[in-house]
């Protein structure tokens, strides 16, 4: 993926200090899943990723180093979906995800 990263951005907040205004985000960095996109989509594979004490691995960044949005496609099991699962709860209620760079021209030019 270009030496991008994935992560899921979980709350935006903004500080001063010493009359310099910060604007950051608290995210939840993905791990890649293999070293190669999966075979049969062409497209990256990833998960939420996970600190060796299995806590979430949250980070705080600045506004500035995010590029781009990602469009995720959950990997789906072989388990039935809930009917009641609402968009919202997408990234909890799925293991992995596809980065879907065949959304616009711009995702298939970072993510390919």
């Amino acid at each position: 993926m270009r030496a991008l990263d994935i992560a899921r951005i979980l709350s935006f907040f903004s500080f001063r200090y010493q009359s310099e205004l910060y604007e950051c985000a608290v995210i939840w960095w993905f791990d890649k899943i293999g070293d190669a996109p999966d075979k049969d989509t062409g497209m990256w594979m990833v998960c939420p990723g996970y600190l060796p004490n299995h806590t979430p691995h949250l980070a705080i960044i600045h506004i500035d180093t995010i590029h781009r949005s990602a469009h995720l496609i959950p990997i789906y099991g072989t388990n039935a979906i809930s009917r009641n699962i609402k968009p919202c709860h997408s990234y909890d209620a799925f293991r992995a995800f596809y980065v879907n760079k065949y959304v616009d021209h711009h995702a298939f030019e970072i993510a390919s």
